[in-house]
């Protein structure tokens, strides 16, 4: 059926304009057009906070989302037009509800509801009332109740898209390591940035799995689905550790050979996990790919052209290896979504601690009263920003419309430089298309059907803000036109005034990036110290055969989350002025070398575990001790007196395969894990250098 393959965010859009359309019926049957307008008003800014969740939590938000936007509205509303007090308000509205982000990423939809909400206010023309404040919070009341619905019918649904969305990011990030393996030596940096890039958008579809689907595992469906994600999470690690020893393929023919037959490998995976996806969100298995793959890959390498005397010979063992375990856990998957019972190797409380805590503790908040903070500069900057463009508005010759300036740099004074000049591009191009629709639209429908678009295009706004925001610049764009002329059908299309002030609030939310700026490099080294400090845990953590595999996975995800926490930065710092750009080589150098550590260590717990190294034996336990030491040494931060190492050079590859005699394996992935941990951590340390010195 066709509503199977709608994505989530398209889903969670559309349940947005049902409820905002929905408000806007009601109150017009019971109150008249103008009241229901008013209404919707409210149900918008509340529905900013009405994303894909769980019932509890989405109710939390969204009613959070409404009573700052309803209070936001009384403010304004209630100084009744006078500017220079509007002015004042508005700044010290918008620095309280930006310093909401020092909770997070969860904050950020709840923190712009009462800048909205300021905006419609706005928008009355100072011709507030009690009433009309009555009305706004009225729809943001009852699009609270909306939400519990929609979110209580929708919930399910929302696990299994969340679900289906991993496993996409996981065959894509497949067929991209598959075009990694055919790269030409001097493709690898972009390549290496490329795959930094697909680790991020997977780390944050399983998480969006994770917040849905392990707070409650009550039901044999939800254990399936959390068995399919646990089992998509491993193969991310096995994938990672594919990467290893390629150098040693060569690029002789022999080599090049030995690539393709590995990337068709890769492929053929990841066509399987797009089977599987398919099956997690239309709820039909077909047949398992895995019974005609699994012998592919057994036998990928038995006509291959090699000399027995060539040493890739003893890494062929390894490569079909590594290709089975992709395969055995496609398998596990698809033996899942036919039914078959799985225990979850974690328990429900085990579960839930990957899971983001709720509440909003006062501590998160004085962590950022001070001048460093980049959450304080942002609320600074943008108070004065929105405060300062009202007053600049009356100033303008089309200072009849001064709330669409303030609209425009609100939408488009992100965080970062790079979000911000993000948006100014996005927000400009999809106004001029926006006023294109909507002179169509007036043109060649009646006002019936304009207020059934409305709510559609509120609906749309929502749904891509953070999927392609030129889409929702145009549906703003046509819902904010649509609402002034329903309101007052008679005054026109000020369509001149709206591009004007699109473009000039972009060319200021731009300016005021500059104000009290909080550059990368000012954060950076507390984030490469954070990453250094993960990866080490993780370290730690994966050469212990004793440990919790809780706690592993718990290391795991922190080490992933830290170094793509540098990446980001690093890359967002590209647009920054030169003289304030971080030492970009050394932190991508710390950034290939903790990857590279990674998939060492993901080798070293496969090994453990799969494998079953012997670990009981003298010579076993004492490499543990002494690997366990050196990464001690290794990825101590400067603080800890970290000491660079003199990286040996690994042994030569055992010659009996991993499956016959797994301990010779064992022992030499971790000599070359800690030359990388090694080279981790003189990187971190020499990019903290330059960090401190300039």
């Amino acid at each position: 059926m066709l509503w199977r393959r709608l994505p989530s965010h398209v889903l969670n859009g559309l349940s947005v304009a049902l409820g905002i359309g929905i408000v806007q019926v009601v109150v017009e049957l019971a109150a008249g057009p103008l009241d229901a307008q008013l209404a919707s008003m409210g149900a918008i800014c509340a529905s900013l906070a009405h994303l894909g969740d769980r019932t509890a939590r989405a109710a939390r938000r969204v009613s959070a989302a409404a009573l700052l936007a309803s209070a936001a509205s009384v403010v304004v509303l209630g100084l009744d037009g006078r500017v220079v007090a509007v002015s004042f308000a508005i700044g010290l509205v918008v620095f309280a509800a930006r310093m909401l982000m020092a909770w997070g990423a969860r904050a950020a939809q709840i923190s712009f509801a009462p800048i909205l909400a300021i905006i419609f206010s706005l928008a009355l023309g100072g011709a507030g009332s009690f009433r009309t404040a009555s009305w706004v919070a009225l729809g943001a009341v009852v699009y609270v109740v909306w939400t519990v619905v929609a979110a209580r019918v929708l919930e399910g649904r929302y696990r299994v898209l969340a679900v289906a969305a991993a496993a996409s990011e996981m065959a894509a990030l497949l067929r991209s390591r598959a075009a990694h393996v055919l790269a030409a030596p001097d493709e690898a940096p972009q390549a290496a940035w490329s795959w930094v890039d697909e680790e991020a958008a997977l780390a944050a579809r399983l998480q969006a799995a994770r917040e849905l689907l392990f707070p409650s595992v009550r039901t044999a469906h939800d254990r399936r689905l959390a068995a399919v994600l646990l089992h998509t999470i491993e193969l991310r690690d096995v994938l990672l550790a594919s990467q290893l020893d390629l150098e040693l393929l060569g690029t002789d023919t022999v080599g090049s050979d030995l690539r393709r037959r590995l990337a068709r490998g890769l492929v053929a995976v990841a066509e399987g996990v797009e089977r599987a996806r398919d099956a997690v969100r239309d709820g039909t298995v077909g047949s398992d790919p895995t019974a005609e793959l699994a012998p592919c890959v057994k036998g990928m390498f038995h006509d291959l052209a090699i000399d027995e005397a060539d040493p890739r010979t003893r890494l062929l063992p390894v490569l079909v290896n590594r290709l089975t375990h992709l395969t055995e856990d496609l398998a596990r998957i698809f033996a899942v979504l036919r039914g078959q019972d799985e225990e979850l190797p974690l328990t429900s409380e085990e579960l839930a601690s990957f899971v983001a805590e709720e509440g909003w503790p006062l501590a998160a908040l004085r962590a950022h009263l001070t001048p460093a903070s980049p959450v304080l500069r942002h609320a600074v900057r943008s108070g004065l920003a929105l405060g300062g463009v009202y007053l600049l508005a009356y100033a303008l010759p089309w200072a009849p419309h001064p709330y669409w300036l303030v609209l425009t740099v609100a939408v488009v004074l992100r965080e970062t430089l790079d979000a911000t000049l993000a948006r100014r591009n996005a927000r400009v191009i999809g106004t001029v298309i926006g006023c294109v629709v909507v002179v169509v639209l007036v043109a060649v429908t009646n006002a019936a059907v304009q207020r059934v678009v409305f709510p559609l295009a509120a609906g749309a706004a929502h749904a891509f803000v953070a999927v392609q925001y030129v889409l929702t610049a145009i549906s703003a764009t046509v819902m904010a036109l649509l609402q002034a002329h329903l309101v007052a059908p008679h005054d026109g299309m000020p369509l001149v005034e709206r591009l004007l002030d699109t473009v000039l609030g972009a060319l200021l939310a731009w300016a005021f990036s500059y104000v009290w700026p909080s550059w990368e490099r000012r954060t950076l080294p507390a984030s490469v110290t954070s990453a250094l400090d993960a990866l080490r845990a993780y370290a730690v953590a994966s050469v212990d055969p004793r440990a919790d595999a809780a706690l592993q996975r718990r290391r795991r995800r922190a080490a992933y989350d830290a170094l793509a926490s540098v990446a980001a930065a690093v890359k967002r710092s590209g647009v920054e002025p030169a003289r304030v750009r971080p030492p970009t080589r050394e932190l991508f150098t710390f950034v290939q070398r903790g990857n590279a550590l990674m998939a060492h260590l993901t080798s070293i717990r496969l090994l453990l575990s799969r494998r079953r190294a012997p670990t009981g034996t003298p010579e076993a336990a004492r490499a543990i001790e002494e690997t366990t030491r050196a990464f001690e040494r290794a990825l101590a931060s400067v603080t800890d007196g970290g000491a660079s190492l003199a990286p040996a050079e690994p042994a030569d590859l055992p010659a009996e395969p991993p499956e016959r005699l797994a301990l010779p394996w064992l022992l030499r992935r971790m000599q070359i894990a800690v030359v990388d941990a090694t080279r981790a951590g003189d990187a971190a340390r020499t990019a903290l250098g330059k960090l401190g010195a300039t």
